[in-house]
């Protein structure tokens, strides 16, 4: 196991742009100080007619001599014992042993500052991200196809990259989670300790994308135990196991395999009508699904005569379709689901009133 590996049961926060392991930067720099070493061994010992051994000076100098001669020098100690004599090996010692001692000494010192700047900057770091965005933020369980679209759904609808923080266990998920500049949790999202770490008690909503319905049932039990109150989004494969998700504590459940077989069947009846809900479900381009507030001055009218093609009325934490009596006339407090040109901003009022003041509309 490398040193810098988290078990998943634990939980490692993974900032963007992080750079190589602090250890693996100490091993590198104690091999150049090796080499140093090496080469100024092999240096002073084929130069040995340069030196003289003042405790005997008939004596020629040795490969012990060069060792201990090197160690001394670039340690600074300097006893003085060996010493370079011939206009050549001062010249050597000069140019070419001195700045070796100098490189070593800035070797071993500064990575030993570098190591402990290091890891104080990241808990830093980490401690700084905790304070600021651990509230009110999204938690988005797996960084596979599902995951990566979700969040790109958020944030194309004004979500902050960093109000969003990715639990995920791979390392090549977490890399590829702070290339795209978010916050990232390397560990398994079925352990409590691994869900704090990404602040699940504080989140407004957890997206569970992870390829396994079992696992999304384990991890949805694990956040609303963590977090009563979160809005909790599930995906699963099986349309079975939804009524199981649903008891498992989540608000909504999407089936994956049955969007797509229903979206296949649908384009083979009616390739116009396929196109037309593929076009639903691709962001930015013809038209978009959004809900938005109603506005003061549209209350008491039916959702059939708004400028949006309302869909859907939500009132009373309930949604009701668009032809239902409940819904013929509209209410304040209610919320309307529509579809409308993907230009528009999905919580702007109404299509042309970006700038609107909701409240300078009452009538």
């Amino acid at each position: 196991m490398r040193a810098d590996s988290v078990h998943p049961s634990v939980g490692r926060v993974s900032l963007p742009e992080q750079t190589r392991s602090p250890w693996w930067e100490l091993g590198r720099r104690l091999l150049a100080a090796l080499a140093i070493l090496v080469g100024t061994v092999l240096l002073v010992y084929f130069d040995r007619d340069g030196y003289t051994d003042g405790n005997d000076p008939t004596d020629t100098i040795s490969w012990i001599d060069a060792i201990y001669y090197t160690t001394v020098t670039l340690s600074t100690t300097g006893y003085g014992d060996i010493a370079p004599v011939s206009d050549q090996a001062r010249l050597v010692n000069a140019f070419i042993i001195t700045p070796a001692r100098i490189a070593f000494l800035v070797l071993l010192i500064g990575t030993t500052l570098e190591v402990l700047a290091s890891q104080g900057r990241e808990m830093f770091r980490v401690a700084r991200w905790r304070k600021r965005k651990m509230d009110q933020h999204v938690v988005v369980i797996g960084y596979g196809t599902k995951g990566r679209s979700a969040i790109e759904t958020l944030l194309n609808n004004g979500y902050e990259r960093s109000s969003i923080v990715v639990v995920d266990p791979d390392a090549m998920a977490m890399e590829e989670a702070n290339r795209d500049q978010l916050v990232g949790i390397a560990g398994d999202a079925t352990r409590r300790g691994v869900l704090r770490q990404a602040g699940v008690e504080k989140a407004t909503h957890v997206i569970i994308t992870t390829d396994r319905d079992d696992s999304n049932v384990l991890v949805t039990l694990t956040v609303r135990q963590v977090n009563p109150d979160a809005w909790i989004v599930a995906s699963v494969r099986e349309h079975e196991n939804v009524p199981l998700m649903r008891q498992s504590g989540a608000n909504s459940v999407i089936t994956s395999s049955d969007a797509v077989g229903r979206l296949l069947g649908l384009s083979s009846m009616s390739p116009m009508l396929g196109s037309v809900m593929e076009d639903l479900m691709t962001y930015g381009e013809g038209l978009e699904v959004a809900e938005r507030d109603l506005l003061v001055t549209e209350v008491g009218k039916q959702p059939q005569r708004l400028p949006d093609q309302v869909i859907a009325v939500v009132r009373d934490e309930k949604v009701y379709r668009y032809f239902d009596p409940v819904v013929s006339l509209l209410a304040r407090g209610d919320r309307l689901i529509v579809i409308r040109p993907a230009k528009e901003l999905p919580w702007a009022p109404r299509p042309g009133t970006h700038g609107e003041d909701l409240a300078d509309e009452d009538e």
